[in-house]
């Protein structure tokens, strides 16, 4: 297999797992490896193996979320990695980090990075930006002090 041929089978195997969570599959083994690590960010949370992933992330991200439309805006694949970074659109529907139930449309910034072996996925590095759902939803977990204020003029930045 040309490394070209190797890059577009990683990439392959994301594009049909990513499928299979659209459709709400509950039949995701077909994808993960037995030995599969979800890596999240804080917030996010270390999920060993497909069932703890299922458990404490996926199944939870889809009561807090329904309606969900995934928007991957770019993939990179490079042999067995590949990455990709877009957006959840979805209606906050279900409690989320004590957040009742709002009805509201948020964005759910993501970045994936897949270690593919065997066909499947073995590790998955992920960061989702929950201070920006969560600022969606009316809580700033920055108290105002997030970094967005030197943009804004609103803090000077110490000098060294």
């Amino acid at each position: 297999m040309t490394p070209e041929e190797r890059s577009e089978a990683s990439r392959q195997v994301i594009t049909r797992m990513e499928a299979a969570l659209a459709a709400n599959s509950n039949d995701m083994a077909a994808h993960f490896h037995e030995d599969f690590r979800w890596i999240g960010n804080t917030g996010c949370g270390t999920k060993p193996g497909l069932q703890a992933f299922r458990n404490n992330w996926q199944l939870p991200l889809r009561a807090a979320f329904t309606e969900r439309t995934y928007n991957t805006v770019q993939f990179i694949a490079e042999g067995d990695w590949v990455s990709c970074f877009g957006h959840i659109e979805a209606t906050h529907s279900g409690p989320f980090m004590g957040i009742a139930a709002t009805q509201k449309r948020v964005i759910i910034p993501y970045m994936d990075f897949w270690r593919i072996a065997d066909g499947r996925i073995k590790d998955n590095w992920v960061s989702v930006d929950f201070a920006h759902v969560l600022a969606q939803l009316g809580r700033d977990v920055f108290d105002g002090m997030g970094w967005e204020a030197y943009d804004r003029g609103d803090m000077v930045p110490p000098r060294p």
